[in-house]
């Protein structure tokens, strides 16, 4: 056996020696290959003449697979050589990220449009005497935008980092005797928590700190406490006036920088772990639902869900309120639709070949399907924002008219202008025309010959009736040009529901909580609607003994929740204004996903975490799920009471893609120490409020010492935090820093890490860039060269288990597995360049 592979290697070598040489490469690299194959073949005959010689079998693959990778990489280069370098030495059409702001650009594109200059010339969307300016700033490259995340007390101890060392050291620096441009705060966006650089890639290179700074970034966005994201793609959630009571649904929320703004707003006030309002995010795209999820869970709130729907067919949802099953409308809804993205030509470079009006032109139906769906399932006195990051009112001004003429008096445009002091902007135009790709121009829907009706539709134009088009006040729509403030394009538009719409068969009742006419946002926080049991179809679809009405569209017949709201025939009027479009069937597709299943009161796994970590009386225990209906229950995650109620009433109706954070994981060594679960860092700050026990108060040295350290022995911890732990039994514990408001020098939020305590020494549980991120807290510098060592000269390394043995070894191969089931469906996603939102990395 052993002779024959030494003599399978020997031909293998010789194959590609000869077949690799001579001119005709290309051609004896496919004899190569074929060789290979019949090769393969006589080596699978000797992989199983004997199960003992599988390892030398296994070494020989490993071969074969360099030899192909060689030979591809030698296809690879010869291609290369073959290709015509520009005069900069890149091969013709390759992208130079170095030439364009950070993370965006493309090489040698011809960055004009004759068309689009045509059409927005005559659309006068730009300030008379300014369109040269707004062309020049749509050629150049768009700067790079941050936003600081998470919750209020840890973001600001970010800023400071930020601007007491980063910044300060990078606004002194030259690089080839050019001065660095510091970064700068967006005027507009609250607390100084959102910056803008046009600092190149090619730049971060050439400096160790500007190398520093680029690390700091990338780990803490890696953490979820940066985000990049497009400075314009930060206004909407902005202009909504989130609070913690709210119920928000996201329409169109792949890939989540959006989305992520509304979690930390609902979670405002740290000391509220459970707040009483959610997110649902939805997408219609699969696979970007799970890049929503990776977005979602780096902010560990339990309260977002992400589901995966049409968002012009989105399933009206039930809950229970006060023992009745009412209709869920939501308090706040993001309408972000899918556009044309001409207002995104600074970073994706391709509008520019591909931009034509007929993108607008299909868009629009679509646009008025998921904004119609959107103001169906808004409360009454709720806000929805409408926003795009196309400059073409046909996608803008033409959608918000059309819902405005289409609700009858039901929705009024909110003047946002003081929402966001120092937001440079247009006002929405009243008068526009529609344009075909050939170059065509109409007025008017009476001068759209009927071979383009299909095509062109009457909702696309402005409103002939010149009063009715001065009540919708259609200048209160916002736009921002890129030359204003060196953005992107946008356009955003804040609408206010103040009754039903009429296509509606019933009026649900208003609930008031406490009434406040100061503002026009009070409404919104404090009226809910209702709807009593008897008003909603029975589950199966079956009818009762008398015929049931349909709740808001959906009829008795069909029973089905995925259909929207459909109008009575008799309310439609026959001018194409009242009515919503025809509806669409929700599709089902993409991975089939674990079912979400919550504990019973009397669940056997729960007694012994109860007592292991002495939960408060007041725990939520019903609140907590898993993700298996047999077996062993491997994760526990937690949602808060609203969206378990969400869950358990609309699980046949929705298809939910991810919900609640993880807090207990599975540790079956544990089970000697009294409880087989430990504490899981991602849910620490919504567990910490009930654990009453396991708990060691750590002081600064002692984060040092646990986050530098492999497994300190329990003696390095300070004398307070020593005394703690040896009164502990082994198992998992929390480690607790607690600010002195006296150390100004020391970080000023409160850090809960998850933590193991051993026979003999303790460990945290924390991730390596959550780990980055409390030691740049507490003010260890933590840089690493390119040989990845760290500052102090210790080299870094993956986590490994030294601890002893009664079961860390296996906790720390728990601690890799966290979040896999995210990870394993989030592979080969794919974002989509339409989006406004940035990158996400």
């Amino acid at each position: 056996m052993q002779n024959n592979i030494h003599t399978f290697y020997t031909i293998s070598t010789i194959f590609y020696s000869c077949t690799m040489s001579g001119n005709n490469a290309d051609t004896k690299e496919g004899v190569f290959r074929s060789n290979v194959r019949l090769f393969s073949l006589r080596h699978e005959h000797v992989r199983t003449a004997g199960a003992e010689k599988r390892s030398s079998v296994k070494t020989h693959r490993r071969f074969i697979s360099r030899v192909i990778c060689v030979s591809s990489m030698g296809r690879k280069n010869r291609t290369r050589q073959r290709a015509q370098p520009n005069r900069d030495g890149r091969p013709e059409g390759k992208r130079n990220r170095d030439d364009a702001g950070w993370g965006a650009g493309y090489s040698e594109i011809i960055k004009e449009n004759k068309l689009f200059e045509h059409y927005y010339t005559e659309l006068k969307i730009v300030p008379e005497g300014e369109f040269e300016e707004f062309m020049e700033a749509m050629r150049e490259p768009l700067p790079a935008t941050i936003r600081i995340t998470g919750y209020k007390s840890h973001a600001k101890e970010i800023l400071h980092t930020l601007k007491e060392k980063y910044f300060k050291e990078v606004q002194d620096l030259e690089v080839d005797g050019q001065k660095i441009e510091a970064p700068q705060p967006l005027s507009w966006y609250p607390d100084e928590l959102a910056w803008h650089t046009n600092l190149s890639r090619k730049i971060l290179r050439k400096s160790p700190l500007l190398e520093k700074f680029h690390q700091f970034l990338v780990s803490e966005t890696e953490s979820g406490n940066i985000s990049r994201q497009e400075a314009v793609s930060m206004i909407p959630p902005l202009l909504m006036k989130i609070e913690p009571q709210h119920k928000i649904l996201d329409m169109c929320a792949a890939p989540g920088s959006k989305t992520a703004q509304l979690i930390e707003m609902l979670h405002s006030d740290m000391d509220i772990p459970f707040p009483e309002g959610f997110v649902i995010a939805n997408d219609v795209d699969n696979k970007r639902c799970y890049l929503l999820v990776h977005q979602a869970k780096r902010l560990n709130s339990p309260c977002i869900m992400v589901v995966n729907h049409d968002a012009s067919s989105i399933p009206r949802l039930h809950f229970d309120q006060d023992g009745k099953k009412d209709i869920l409308f939501y308090d706040r809804i993001l309408c972000d639709v899918p556009c044309s993205g001409d207002g995104t030509m600074r970073k994706n470079i391709d509008v520019w070949k591909k931009w034509t009006t007929s993108n607008s032109i299909h868009l629009h139906g679509l646009q008025i399907r998921i904004a119609v769906r959107g103001v169906e399932q808004l409360a009454v006195g709720g806000r929805m924002v409408y926003s795009t990051c196309s400059l073409n009112p046909i996608e803008d001004e033409a959608v918000i008219a059309a819902l405005l003429e289409k609700s009858e008096g039901a929705l009024e445009l909110a003047d946002a202008s003081a929402d966001l002091p120092g937001l440079k902007y247009m006002p929405g135009i009243t008068s526009w025309k529609v344009m075909t790709k050939e170059g065509q121009w109409f007025s008017d829907w009476s001068e759209v010959p009927t071979s383009r009706h299909t095509q062109i539709r009457p909702t696309m134009f402005p409103p002939t009736d010149p009063e009715k088009l001065a009540n919708m006040k259609l200048e209160r729509c916002m736009r921002i040009l890129p030359h204003h403030q060196n953005t992107g394009g946008f356009f955003v538009a804040v609408l206010v529901k103040k009754a039903p719409m009429p296509w509606n068969r019933r009026h649900p009742k208003l609930r008031n909580k406490e009434v406040n006419s100061s503002s026009e946002t009070a409404a919104a926080e404090e009226l809910q609607m209702g709807e009593s049991l008897a008003d909603v179809p029975p589950a199966d679809g079956s009818s009762a003994d008398a015929p049931v009405e349909a709740v808001e569209g959906e009829t008795p017949a069909e029973g089905n929740p995925s259909v929207p709201d459909t109008p009575d025939p008799s309310e439609v009027k026959k001018d194409h204004v009242c009515g919503p479009p025809p509806p669409k069937k929700m599709k089902l597709f993409g991975f089939k996903e674990d079912p979400f299943v919550f504990l019973t009161e009397d669940d056997p796994i729960f007694p012994p975490i109860q007592a292991f970590y002495d939960l408060s009386p007041d725990f939520p225990k019903l609140n907590v799920l898993t993700r298996t209906r047999e077996g062993k229950k491997r994760n526990l995650y937690m949602v808060s009471k609203e969206l378990r109620n969400v869950l358990l009433n609309n699980s046949e109706r929705m298809k939910v893609i991810n919900t609640g954070v993880k807090v207990w994981s599975r540790n079956n060594d544990g089970e000697q120490f009294g409880c087989a679960f430990r504490l899981a860092q991602e849910g620490i700050y919504t567990l910490c409020p009930y654990i009453r026990a396991r708990i060691i108060n750590i002081s600064v040295e002692d984060v040092k010492v646990l986050l530098t350290q492999e497994n300190p022995f329990l003696s390095k911890l300070g004398d307070d935090a020593h005394t703690q732990a040896k009164k502990l039994e082994m198992g998992s514990i929390v480690l607790r820093y607690l600010p002195d408001p006296q150390d100004l020098d020391a970080p000023q939020c409160p850090i809960d890490l998850c933590g193991w305590r051993g026979k003999t020494s303790i460990r945290a549980f924390v991730s390596r860039n959550e780990c980055l991120h409390y030691l740049r807290m507490v003010g260890v510098e933590v840089f690493r060269d390119k040989q990845g060592k760290r500052n102090d000269g210790s080299t870094e390394t993956e986590e490994e288990s030294t601890e002893d043995a009664e079961g860390l070894s296996q906790e720390a191969d728990l601690l890799e597995q966290e979040g896999e089931e995210t990870e394993q469906n989030a592979n080969g996603t794919e974002p989509v360049s339409s989006t406004c939102d940035g990158p996400t990395s």
